[in-house]
């Protein structure tokens, strides 16, 4: 399922992981402004975690509890960031349809 034409993908998935999406053509609607906060939050993360992957990747004497743990931890981001940029129509090769049972 790609990003339908006015309706909006909302950074949350519903029942069973599918896509949710807002129809809505108030971009001040409580719902709008909710899916931007946690858009904002989600890329704030995003931003976060990147910031400490080259030291822990660096760091030799990480063992692979950590770094599987970083790995998911990058995956859940980059499934979040992926979502923001199909919502903002700036991904425009990515569909949901490969992702839905990764959970995006």
């Amino acid at each position: 399922m790609t990003a339908h034409s006015g309706l909006r993908l909302l950074p949350w998935a519903g029942p069973g992981g599918k896509p949710c999406y807002l129809n809505t053509d108030d971009p001040e609607g409580f719902m709008s402004r909710l899916a931007d906060h946690i858009e904002s939050i989600q890329l704030g993360m995003a931003s976060e975690l990147l910031e400490q992957v080259t030291p822990v990747l660096d760091d030799e004497t990480e063992n692979g509890e950590e770094l599987r743990l970083l790995a998911s931890q990058l995956a859940g981001a980059l499934r979040d960031v992926l979502r923001v940029a199909i919502s903002r129509g700036r991904c425009h090769g990515a569909s949901l349809d490969a992702d839905e049972d990764s959970g995006l």
